[in-house]
């Protein structure tokens, strides 16, 4: 596992990178990173399989900690899994782009 600075995942995202979004849902309705799959950290450990093994995941919360927990038990299982420093609260006062709503909202 590894945590990412915010330039590094905005060129893997802009490369079409596999966006695991571990927030609430409520919280992902607010705001997220277009692309981003909606995974909730309590469901992660049940819905694991559900991610591509073969592929780096990106894993991205409000600020950095619930994605890092969740970076550690991806990697535990054998996934390429990287944590993204800052979240979503980095992204977006960096400018960068969001959706509102629940569209792309599953894993």
């Amino acid at each position: 596992m590894r945590e990412i600075d915010l330039a590094t995942f905005a060129a893997a995202h802009a490369d079409g990178a596999v966006v695991i979004d571990v927030r609430e849902p409520q919280e992902y309705v607010s705001g997220h990173v277009p692309g981003a799959k909606l995974l909730p950290l309590s469901q992660l450990p049940s819905r694991i399989t559900d991610l591509p093994k073969r592929d780096p995941v990106y894993v991205i919360c409000a600020s950095g900690s619930r994605s890092l927990q969740a970076a550690e038990q991806l990697a535990r299982a054998g996934y390429d899994a990287a944590c993204v420093a800052g979240g979503t609260n980095a992204w977006t006062a960096a400018g960068l782009p969001t959706m509102q709503g629940p569209r792309e909202n599953a894993a």
